[in-house]
């Protein structure tokens, strides 16, 4: 019988969104690796909130900056490279989009509506904090 470790690895990410034309819209990324649509999230920096972590991720993958809200709306979980990583996820109010960031070259984004973004993203319980955010939209 082998005993069997789970490693749980904290992140911290943002649903970033805008209001364009009296619609609301998120910022999806694509992961580095896979290209799947994600949203940008990172380790949490040990001398950081994971709100401004989450907020720094949010600049260096997708090239945004704005106004990261401190309640967290929900978490999901993935599994990579043998671990189980969790994200707490926290809405960001875009303020700028910059045409330069640091991982430009390795993603892309797109803005896309709240029910665009919930066919994308393949994490069953980010399809679910998708959801609840559209709900508390309208």
């Amino acid at each position: 019988m082998s005993i069997r470790t789970a490693v749980l690895v904290e992140q911290s990410g943002v649903i970033p969104y805008r209001i364009e034309d009296g619609e609301i819209e998120v910022m999806l990324i694509t992961s580095s690796a896979s290209k799947r649509w994600v949203i940008p999230k990172g380790l949490i920096e040990s001398d950081m909130t994971p709100q401004d972590s989450a907020a720094k991720e949010a600049w260096e993958e997708a090239g945004l900056l704005g106004k990261v809200f401190p309640d967290l709306l929900g978490t999901y979980e993935y599994q990579k490279s043998g671990c189980t990583w969790q994200v707490g996820v926290f809405l960001m109010q875009v303020q700028a989009v910059l045409e330069i960031w640091p991982e430009a070259s390795k993603r892309k984004r797109q803005w896309v509506s709240i029910p665009k973004a919930i066919k994308r993203v393949n994490e069953p319980e980010l399809k679910l904090i998708l959801a609840d955010l559209q709900n508390r939209f309208w």
